[in-house]
């Protein structure tokens, strides 16, 4: 039982709140029941995992607690980031907010197949703000950094304004997203090969948050995809076709 707050392990939970501890270690933080038990779900290794009342003193852990409030466990895990792959890639590009990094990371685990990739100006994912707001999707859904031309083709864009319908878009695909004010600078766009636009009725609010713009995308993505499995024919095997000709 740790009882003293100079605990070697109880020092590394706090260095891992500051994003250059995390990029330094290669480590981050999950703080809950529910994201460690995600952890384990998906097979994710812990570093070290320590609960209130049986490795620690429940007042020490929550002093190390970077959401604010009790917790009963909290793990410590490697970050996983792999190279941007197919055949969905959701491309993030000056996504400041946490919530909005870690809610599109859900999404995507929930919804395609392929990677989240970020760009520059992004929240880190690994941040605990992100972490928790990923429900567990963190240790399940592939990660990479990396500039938009390092993301498969072809691209498409979501703009404001003036693109085509998000229902029109198949996979194989990378879908970028922009800042909410800000959207996709221009060199991102040039690197892209065609603009969709999620249309708003009249009266309305102006915008959508990043995250629901990018959830409404990715699931026209995974219906078409749905729809083109269904309109396909069975395929038969070589036995089954033997005896149809016999």
């Amino acid at each position: 039982m740790i009882t003293s707050p100079h605990n070697d392990k109880l020092k590394l939970i706090r260095r891992l709140r500051e994003r250059r501890h995390r990029d330094r270690e290669g480590l981050f933080v999950a703080e809950g029941e529910d994201l460690v038990d995600a952890a384990v779900v998906a097979g994710a290794e812990p570093e070290l995992v320590l609960r209130a009342g049986e490795d620690v003193e429940p007042r020490l852990l929550d002093e190390v607690s970077a959401l604010g409030s009790g917790t009963r466990v909290i793990g410590v895990y490697r970050q996983r980031l792999s190279e941007p792959r197919g055949p969905v890639c959701a491309y993030l590009h000056g996504v400041g907010d946490p919530g909005n990094v870690g809610a599109v990371i859900r999404t995507a685990h929930a919804l395609v197949e392929g990677t989240v990739v970020l760009g520059p100006g992004c929240a880190d994912p690994f941040g605990p703000k992100a972490v928790r707001a990923t429900m567990g999707s963190i240790f399940a859904q592939p990660l990479a950094r990396a500039e938009l031309d390092a993301t498969p083709a072809p691209r498409v864009a979501l703009v404001a304004h003036g693109g085509r319908g998000p229902g029109e878009i198949e996979a194989p695909v990378t879908v970028a997203l922009g800042a909410e004010r800000q959207g996709l600078p221009p060199e991102a766009l040039a690197l892209c090969d065609d603009e969709v636009t999620i249309q708003l009725r009249p009266r309305g609010a102006e915008s959508l948050n990043v995250a629901a713009a990018g959830a409404i995308v990715l699931h026209e993505v995974n219906r078409q995809v749905r729809e083109r499995t269904w309109r396909s024919p069975p395929v038969s095997s070589p036995r089954e076709g033997m005896d149809a000709g016999a």
